[in-house]
C-alpha cells in the first residue's frame, strides 16, 4: 500500500480532525506548533475535531492504542485528519488501515531520531514510521531538514511533502538585561536537549562572571534527576537554576533578560527556540546537528559538534569576553528574527494543504 489516489474536487465544508498525544497544552515546541495550528484553522472556518490520544505514545499501552483505534475509525471519510508523528510512528499499521478519513502526517522529528533509544527501538521506530507514512496522503514538516530525512530514510515522495516552518510570536516585552549576564537555555529535560553537557561547559567557565538558567520541563525524571545532581556535582548551584515548565509569560521574561542563548541539542528536526532567540535578538549558541544548521542565522550563532562540553564551553567563553561581538551577533539575530515567518503564514499552507486534501474523492490503494 503506498497511501491513497486522489483526484480533485471543490471541498463542501472545512471541517478536519487533529490527533495528539496526551495534553496539547504541554509545554513543548512541538505542542505549541499543534495547539497554534489548531487555533489558527479554527480562526480561518475550520471546524476541527481534537482527538485526545494516550498519554504514553510514543510507547502506547494496548488500551491507549485501542483508544486511539476507536477514536480515528469513526471519523467519516470526509474528514482529514492531521496525526501528530509522536503517535503516527508508533501505530500499529493495521490501525490506520481502518481510517477511512484521509491521513495527514506532522513529522516533527522522525521517533527513530530520537536520543536515547537502543539499536532495537531505533530499527523498530524506523519500521513503523516508514509503513505509517506509506499510510498518509500527504505529510507536514517543519523544515527542509525534516522533508529531506524523510525522503532519503523513509521512501517519502517530494510530492507528498510540505514544509510549514513555525511561524514566531514577536516578543510581549524587550525585558532589561541582567548583570551579570544571563545564558539562557531552553529545552525539555530529556537527553536529546543536551543539558547535560551545558552544565559540563559551564563547569569549565567558573572563572568568568555570568548565571544560567534551564527552562523546561522534566519530561523524563531519571535524566532530570540526573541534571539535578550535575549542579550539585560541579558545584554550579549558586549561578545555575533549573526553573522546570514556565508561562509564555515568563519565558518571554527571560529571553529579555538574556545576553546569550545556549542550547547544546544532540538533534533537532527543527528547534521553535532558535527563532525565539533570533526575535529576541539574542547571540546563538549551539550544536551543528539535525536543522540547526538551516535555523539559526549563520551571523547570529555559533554552531559546535554536539557532545563535545569543551567546544561547547570555548564558544561561551569568546562571547562572554568580548562583548563587541556578542553585540554584533545580537543584530545579526534581531536581523534574522525580524524576517521569521508568522504562525499566520504557518497555518496559511496548512490551510491549502488541507484543502487540497478535503477536494478529494479518495479510494485507498
Amino acid at each position: 500500500m503506498t497511501g491513497k489516489d486522489f483526484h480533485l474536487d471543490l471541498p463542501t465544508c472545512r471541517r478536519g480532525a487533529f490527533a495528539v498525544p496526551g495534553d496539547i497544552n504541554t509545554q513543548t515546541g512541538g505542542y505549541r506548533y499543534d495547539r497554534k495550528l489548531v487555533d489558527g484553522l479554527r480562526a480561518l472556518g475550520w471546524d476541527i475535531t481534537l482527538l485526545q490520544l494516550g498519554t504514553s505514545f510514543p510507547n502506547p499501552t494496548s488500551q491507549d492504542m485501542r483508544d486511539a483505534e476507536k477514536q480515528l475509525a469513526a471519523l467519516p471519510e470526509d474528514c482529514p485528519v492531521i496525526i501528530d508523528g509522536l503517535a503516527l510512528g508508533a501505530f500499529d499499521p493495521a490501525v490506520l488501515d481502518a481510517v477511512n478519513a484521509s491521513i495527514v502526517a506532522l513529522i516533527h522529528h522522525p521517533l527513530a531520531r530520537e536520543n536515547g533509544h537502543s539499536a532495537e527501538q531505533r530499527a523498530h521506530f524506523l519500521t513503523s514510521e516508514r509503513q505509517n507514512l506509506a499510510r498518509a496522503v500527504h505529510v507536514l514538516v517543519p523544515s527542509p531538514h525534516t522533508a529531506k530525512v524523510l525522503h532519503a530514510d523513509y521512501d517519502v515522495s517530494t510530492s507528498r511533502i510540505t514544509i510549514a516552518r513555525p511561524g514566531t510570536d514577536r516578543p510581549l516585552s524587550t525585558g532589561v538585561k541582567t548583570d551579570p549576564p544571563l545564558i539562557l537555555s531552553v529545552g525539555i529535560q530529556v537527553s536529546r536537549k543536551g543539558h547535560d553537557v551545558l552544565l559540563k561547559a559551564l563547569a569549565r567557565l567558573t572563572a568568568h562572571t555570568w548565571t544560567a538558567i534551564i527552562a523546561g520541563g522534566a519530561f523524563d525524571p531519571d535524566h532530570a534527576a540526573e541534571l539535578a545532581r550535575l549542579v550539585n556535582e560541579l558545584g554550579l548551584s549558586d549561578r545555575v537554576k533549573i526553573v522546570g515548565a514556565v508561562s509564555d509569560e515568563t519565558l518571554s521574561h527571560l529571553y529579555g533578560q538574556a545576553s546569550l542563548f545556549a542550547l547544546a541539542t544532540r538533534y533537532e528536526g527543527y528547534g521553535i527556540v532558535f527563532d525565539e532567540a533570533m526575535v529576541h535578538g539574542l547571540p546563538i549558541v549551539t550544536c551543528r546537528v539535525g536543522a540547526v544548521p538551516d535555523t539559526v542565522a549563520p551571523d547570529a550563532g555559533r554552531l559546535v559538534p554536539p557532545d563535545d562540553p569543551l567546544a561547547f564551553a570555548a564558544a561561551l567563553e569568546d562571547l562572554l569576553d568580548n562583548a563587541h561581538e556578542r553585540r554584533e551577533m545580537a543584530s545579526a539575530s534581531a536581523r534574522a528574527g525580524a524576517a521569521l515567518p508568522t504562525w499566520d503564514d504557518t497555518v496559511k499552507i496548512v490551510d491549502e494543504t488541507l484543502l487540497r486534501v478535503a477536494s478529494t474523492q479518495v479510494t485507498k490503494v
